[in-house]
């Protein structure tokens, strides 16, 4: 029995214990360096975010002439309050990558990002205001994390650009198996989707292209190997006592 205990020691300190730089954030990897950092403010992620089909878009119109803007801004108070009910404002891109604005009617959005919507909307109602200033938002703006996190699921990004370590503190933080040097993030972009991974445990990532989350990316955290073994994060603690339970009793039967 003896012999056996000498067996089983190993494999739980090689199988039980994860090494520290597998969950350790942000550290100095240069030798490694996988990451393009410019290392001067990016360009915001409204900003390079391409509009799809069902995004829905806060837009208000303001002009110089108050009674004009009501005309545009339809307005009603939300029962009890006077809070504006920001509903009115929704617009829904449809499959054609079109809105249906009031007294203007369908406007295209296609290939638009939210600056270039901006610009092209303040140019449709040009003919019935020429001082028009439009301001439009993502109203969808969440993304989906999936895998070994706290709280999976889809969350609402609170602000219009956030980095994947707000992201992943959003979801209550990876768990003890999560694998933090790959994490897979898809993205869609185009007609189609982007797939890439990231490793949060390289300070280098800070300030590169793939350091952001954009809205409707999915994040998922896969499960390092040893949870595939049915290896929870007590397996060191619970097989070594088990095992020196069993030799102590085999021990004290056979003296």
């Amino acid at each position: 029995m003896r012999y056996v205990l000498y067996l089983m020691l190993p494999l739980v300190l090689t199988t039980g214990c994860i090494p520290q730089k597998e969950t350790v954030y942000l550290q100095d990897q240069d030798e490694r360096k996988n990451y393009e950092n410019p290392y001067q403010e990016l360009t915001t992620i409204t900003e390079r975010y391409v509009l799809r089909p069902n995004d829905l878009l806060y837009i208000q119109v303001n002009t110089s002439n108050p009674k004009l803007s009501e005309f545009f801004n339809p307005t009603r108070s939300s029962a009890g309050n006077n809070q504006l009910n920001q509903s009115l404002y929704t617009y829904l891109i449809d499959d054609s990558m079109q809105i249906d604005f009031p007294f203007v009617g369908k406007v295209d959005l296609g290939g638009c990002t939210l600056q270039q919507a901006r610009e092209r909307m303040e140019k449709v109602l040009e003919p019935l205001v020429s001082d028009a200033h439009v301001k439009m938002r993502l109203a969808n703006d969440s993304f989906v994390i999936l895998g070994e996190v706290g709280r999976p699921g889809r969350i609402e990004m609170g602000k219009e650009q956030i980095t994947i370590y707000e992201a992943i503190a959003l979801a209550g933080d990876i768990r003890t198996f999560g694998k933090r040097t790959r994490i897979k993030i898809i993205r869609p972009e185009g007609d189609g989707y982007k797939t890439f991974f990231v490793d949060i445990t390289d300070k280098n990532i800070v300030g590169s292209d793939e350091y952001y989350i954009y809205p409707n990316d999915l994040i998922y955290v896969r499960p390092m190997k040893a949870k595939s073994f049915g290896i929870g994060e007590t397996f060191s603690f619970g097989m070594i006592s088990s095992a020196l339970a069993i030799y102590l009793t085999i021990r004290a039967i056979t003296q």
